[in-house]
């Protein structure tokens, strides 16, 4: 359990607790740094048990957010927020627009973009209190739904990891498990399907089982991700909530590539070395999940699908990257990515300090 005084001891630049009693809007807004340039991550709408589970979850995704920016190679700091409350209940312009005035006085240093629990008709509201919110609709000049890049991009650290423990960038004749198929999940489905993979997948909403069903009957569907894991499978790729890999998977999984598109799926530390001894190659997920990072920032530049898709096919190379420094330094890709990161934080960030609009 994180508590405020944990604030303390991380390296965040700035952490912001927004409340606004009129609308009900409980939030934090974590900026981890910005050494690269003003701080972009998006706003998850979810029903935390407490104040202390919400800031954990944003200080984690922050910095996460921070690493992802620099790997991908944009010129962008690592922030994160999170509202907390049921957005099936709670979510409605007032707040939204309450929450768009927080993000607005921070001048700049946070732009915000559509996580869990808020979509591209959520920033539109955002927008009429602040000018700093990206994955906008398309009707309003934006993106649109960064999910379709995002399930993209993982496809693209899939087949770099199975070009590297295989010989061959493709996942055609191997079997893949999805956990999670809501908005990155089944576009990700269709890649692979497209790529002639055998596919296994399971979700906790129905709706979102069915619509695969009636899209691809060949997919198979298990009710659990028990069940999911202790499938035969290839590959294993977690694309829902994080902390997915645990001590407890890993004794159960087959899989021979964890390749995903949730945020923090290690449990903890150490998980990642454990999935090397056992023979796992692991794409660190903030590697290959920064397609739909990749898509909003370039709604900054004025959008272009095109463009955007081009630069996030670069996850391949990016992730080919990071095994290679994994090979050379003798660590796990996780520790490989994140010394990646750090050396282009510290030696651009060098240049520019702490951002100011």
């Amino acid at each position: 359990m994180t508590t405020p005084a944990d604030v303390f001891d991380t390296e965040h630049e700035q952490v912001v607790f927004c409340h606004d009693e009129a609308s009900g809007l409980k939030a934090i807004i974590a900026i981890h740094s910005t050494a690269l340039g003003p701080a972009l991550g998006g706003t998850r709408f979810y029903p935390y048990a407490s104040t202390d589970d919400a800031l954990g979850d944003v200080l984690n995704l922050s910095r996460g957010m921070s690493y992802k920016a620099a790997l991908a190679g944009l010129d962008l700091g690592g922030g994160k927020a999170v509202i907390i409350g049921d957005p099936n209940v709670d979510k409605n312009e007032t707040l939204l627009r309450a929450y768009g005035r927080f993000v607005e006085s921070l001048n700049g240093r946070y732009y915000t973009a559509c996580d869990v629990g808020t979509f591209s008709v959520d920033m539109d509201d955002i927008a009429r209190e602040c000018s700093y919110v990206t994955g906008r609709t398309v009707a309003h000049g934006g993106a649109g739904d960064s999910s379709v890049l995002t399930a993209y991009g993982v496809f693209q650290g899939m087949r770099a990891a199975a070009d590297t423990l295989w010989g061959k960038p493709t996942l055609e004749g191997r079997t893949v498990g999805v956990a999670g198929v809501g908005k990155v999940g089944h576009h990700l489905v269709r890649h692979l399907v497209e790529d002639g993979a055998s596919v296994i997948v399971t979700d906790v909403w129905q709706p979102a089982l069915d619509r695969i069903r009636d899209e691809f009957p060949a997919v198979q569907v298990v009710d659990s991700t028990e069940a999911l894991v202790a499938s035969q499978l290839d590959v294993y790729a977690p694309c829902a909530l994080g902390g997915a890999i645990t001590d407890d998977v890993l004794e159960v999984l087959s899989a021979k590539i964890v390749c995903g598109a949730a945020n923090n799926q290690l449990a903890h530390a150490g998980v990642e070395k454990a999935m090397a001894d056992r023979g796992v190659l692991y794409a660190p997920d903030y590697c290959v999940n920064a397609g739909g990072l990749i898509q909003v920032a370039d709604e900054l530049e004025g959008f272009s699908f095109e463009r955007a898709q081009q630069r996030a096919t670069g996850i391949f190379e990016t992730t080919r990257a990071v095994f290679e420094t994994a090979r050379v330094d003798d660590v796990p890709p996780a520790i490989a990515a994140d010394r990646l990161a750090e050396r282009r934080m510290r030696d651009v960030g060098r240049l520019r300090g702490l951002w100011l609009s």
